[in-house]
């Protein structure tokens, strides 16, 4: 379990915190969800989490253990897989993981080993004498994971694994790092696709402006005791309307309307065709990812 306790994280001359007082709990052996708009401190708290920043408020703690002594204890305990590609482009597939178990100080029989495990987990074979700079985008992103695996790390860190990715390659890289925590690794994903943190993360973290907005399991956040319905209309909503029901604009006469019942609906209708409003769409449901997302930080993922 890694366990984020009040953490607070202030960059020199910065005006506010990069990070206010985040408290998380990761279970071990799962797919942990990490959201929050560009500037959120999502990169602050990854860097912590590496060991590349140190935090000087609160504790992390991993299985029990500070962080810093569980890295001690360990050096491939944690491991990060960057956004940006990294290994050696004019190195072969093969020569970079040769090199990288390398560093991560494995000797000859475990570079071996656990190099073939690696291609074979990310389905390299076909293209290990291959110059990396040769692959393709797809291919670049599993060898990127493949080096992260090497030291069959305990957290794995994944920051947008799957930016630039054929669907092919995204589906094959979601399936291959939802079967992680099967071995027991913990993951922790970040990424602006919010399809994929649906898709494989049981537990998640909203967080912006340095702080967690929301935390839970992906059942309970998405979750919505009040009924909603979103609209699309042939005119703008009519502003007594959109306040009777806390509308919220989606843009091009698009609208999601709150109401205590369902039952509500009908006297909704009503008052849009008394209005003078057509409907062209309308869905009644439970909220998505998205929405939760936009009502809690008032802005898109990509912003």
């Amino acid at each position: 379990m890694l366990k984020v306790d009040g953490v607070t994280y202030r960059y020199r001359d910065a005006a506010a915190p990069a990070l206010q007082d985040v408290s998380l709990t990761i279970p071990a052996a799962s797919v942990y969800g990490l959201l929050g708009p560009n500037g959120a401190g999502k990169t602050t708290l990854i860097s912590l989490l590496a060991g590349l920043l140190s935090a000087a408020d609160g504790q992390i703690s991993l299985n029990g253990q500070a962080l810093a002594e569980a890295r001690a204890a360990n050096p491939r305990a944690i491991a990060l897989v960057p956004q940006d590609y990294a290994f050696y482009p004019m190195l072969t597939v093969a020569e970079n993981l040769r090199f990288f178990a390398g560093v991560l100080g494995l000797n000859s029989r475990e570079i071996k080993t656990q190099c073939a495990a690696a291609i074979t987990f990310a389905r390299l074979e076909q293209v290990v004498g291959k110059r990396a700079d040769q692959l393709s985008g797809g291919l670049r992103r599993r060898l990127n994971l493949a080096i992260g695996l090497l030291g069959q790390p305990q957290l794995l860190l994944l920051d947008e694994p799957t930016v630039g990715v054929d669907p092919q390659s995204r589906h094959f890289l979601l399936d291959a790092i939802a079967a992680l925590p099967a071995a027991g690794t913990t993951v922790i994903y970040t990424s602006h696709y919010m399809e994929e943190v649906e898709a494989i993360c049981q537990r998640i973290a909203i967080v912006d402006q340095g702080r967690v907005l929301t935390e839970g399991s992906l059942v309970d956040i998405l979750h919505n005791p009040e009924p909603q319905v979103e609209l699309e209309l042939d005119r703008p909503l009519p502003a007594d309307i959109a306040e009777r029901y806390a509308a919220i604009p989606l843009g091009d006469f698009k609208f999601r309307l709150f109401f205590g019942l369902t039952v509500e609906l009908p006297r909704l209708l009503d008052e849009l065709a008394a209005a003078g409003c057509t409907v062209i769409r309308l869905n009644l449901g439970q909220q998505n990812l998205e929405q939760v997302f936009m009502n809690l930080t008032q802005r898109s993922l990509r912003d």
